[in-house]
């Protein structure tokens, strides 16, 4: 059942009275916190969804706010849970290759890195598993909890924490090579933007709208790029968090922040080549020339990645509390909290398709391999999808 707004806000506000120091909230908020989800829309439907097969791999989602999503390696699809299971699934039979239990409380991940797994968990650690027998090859303590996947550059395991510290490892020896600090504003938004590294650098959102490329050997800031300016009296009003996927282009970054802007980025230098003002909690989706996103009202946006023009904008979603929508063939795809999936066409806008995955929300923004589309509900079902005309 999906949280309403209304209450979402009123827990935030004896957060902030009960608690010191930087505060996160789950969620996010519209201007008008009483309307409700907007009614589903009745169309002809023009394509044809069918199941291929779904499978409970985990544990029920409990926990606010993780980064676990799945993802895909060597015909398989890796899914970790809360209660610290990691789980490789035959990506065409839906059958359960590998399970591993690690006693992790994981929060982030899981990410194949060849013949590694990387997770992080609530507790604050980082923990790199054999790949093949699912043992622990290292694990570290970090400084807060990780609600960001890691990733892999330039031989460095390179994790985001929640109090706005970067850490970069030793692969193979977990041995701590740096670490680059950034302060956080009084609140945010609970979730972290992961990175995303290039050419030896490492470029990071951080949650006072700012990005910033580091150097992936030592840590060291190569520059920084304010995207939004935190606006208002309140905190609340001033929440302008970098929390979903980036993504890069040859030499362009791409980035949107919250109660902000959608960017474009010169990588080399940082300098910014479009701003447009498009609100997004959960990032964006990119193919080709194309960048897709759902904004604060759960508003599907398809602009022009070379030039910010919109090319569409279809609202009736609204409210429906839908996953970042992503690119499947000649279509956009995403899940409202009722487990609708909602296909979109992406030359019109116009609904095409929708069927229901399950009962429950999407952990995690839909998968795509191919002509497959895997979704993760947060009662731990995958399903996998195919569209036809």
């Amino acid at each position: 059942m999906m949280v309403s707004r209304a209450i979402r806000l009123f827990g935030a506000g004896i957060a902030l009275i009960g608690l010191a120091g930087c505060q996160t909230l789950s969620g996010w908020f519209s201007d008008d916190d009483t309307l409700p989800p907007a009614e589903l829309v009745a169309f002809e439907p023009r394509l044809n969804v069918d199941r291929l097969w779904s499978e409970r791999v985990v544990d029920d989602f409990g926990r606010s706010r993780s980064a676990i999503a799945p993802t895909y390696a060597d015909e398989r699809v890796w899914v970790a849970g809360e209660q610290g299971q990691v789980v490789a699934v035959n990506a065409i039979t839906g059958n359960v290759d590998r399970r591993f239990e690690t006693n992790l409380a994981i929060s982030a991940g899981p990410v194949i890195a060849g013949d590694q797994i990387l997770v992080g968990t609530f507790e604050g650690q980082i923990a790199v598993l054999d790949r093949q027998s699912g043992e622990l090859v290292w694990q570290r303590e970090v400084s807060s909890e990780i609600l960001a996947s890691p990733i892999v550059a330039d031989d460095k395991v390179v994790v985001r924490v929640l109090d706005g510290r970067v850490y970069g490892f030793d692969r193979d020896t977990g041995r701590r090579a740096w670490v680059y600090d950034r302060s956080v504003p009084l609140l945010t938004l609970r979730g972290n933007s992961a990175p995303v590294a290039r050419a030896g650098r490492i470029y990071l959102g951080f949650d006072d709208g700012v990005v910033a490329a580091i150097r992936a050997d030592d840590g060291t800031l190569v520059w920084e790029q304010r995207i939004s300016d935190p606006e208002g009296r309140t905190e609340l009003e001033r929440l302008t968090d970098i929390d979903g996927p980036m993504a890069i282009v040859g030499n362009t970054l791409y980035v949107v922040t919250y109660k902000g802007r959608m960017a474009a980025v010169a990588i080399t230098s940082g300098r910014l080549l479009w701003i447009k003002d498009v609100s997004a909690e959960q990032g964006l989706s990119l193919r080709r020339t194309q960048l897709a996103v759902a904004d604060r009202d759960d508003a599907v946006w398809l602009v022009d990645r070379q030039n910010s023009a919109t090319l569409w904008r279809e609202p009736r979603l609204e409210r429906r509390d839908i996953t970042r929508p992503v690119f499947y063939n000649n279509h956009l795809l995403t899940v409202d909290f009722e487990g609708y999936m909602h296909w979109l066409d992406t030359d019109s806008g116009q609904f095409v398709a929708r069927t229901r995955a399950g009962s429950d929300p999407a952990q995690a923004a839909p998968l795509v391999v191919g002509n497959t589309a895997f979704v993760l509900d947060t009662g731990g079902q995958l399903t996998a999808w195919q569209a036809r005309p």
